[in-house]
């Protein structure tokens, strides 16, 4: 089984930084392209950044210049370092991979439980 785990999530205020960071386990042969996305209150799940397997890394243009992600192939981690955060960057955040199970031929995507980011003053 595989599972996605994300921490680093809270209460900041406008202005401030936060990192996120996940952590990918369990039966993986390989990873493809891990990311981010949000979901703030009554809006729709939308992508906040997302890095390939040769670290090849597309912004969503509202967070482009604040948000910086990065990975660790070596322990399949994933991080997202959000700076100069606006209360508009307040949603529940996912981590997502698109991986390679050990068993069978396939790809599937996986998501995280998420982790609450609220800017605040």
């Amino acid at each position: 089984q595989v599972q996605l785990v994300e921490s680093g999530g809270g209460l900041v205020q406008p202005g401030g930084s936060l990192r996120l960071s996940c952590a990918a386990s369990g039966s993986i042969f390989s990873i493809s392209t891990m990311g981010w996305y949000r979901q703030a209150p009554g809006k729709q799940r939308e992508l906040a950044a997302i890095v390939s397997g040769g670290g090849v890394t597309n912004y969503a243009g509202s967070v482009k210049g604040r948000f910086t992600i990065s990975r660790a192939n070596a322990n399949n981690t994933v991080h997202l370092q959000m700076n100069s955060l606006k209360p508009e960057d307040t949603a529940v955040y996912y981590c997502n991979a698109v991986l390679k199970p050990t068993s069978g031929p396939y790809s599937y995507t996986y998501w995280g439980r998420g982790t609450q980011v609220t800017v605040s003053s």
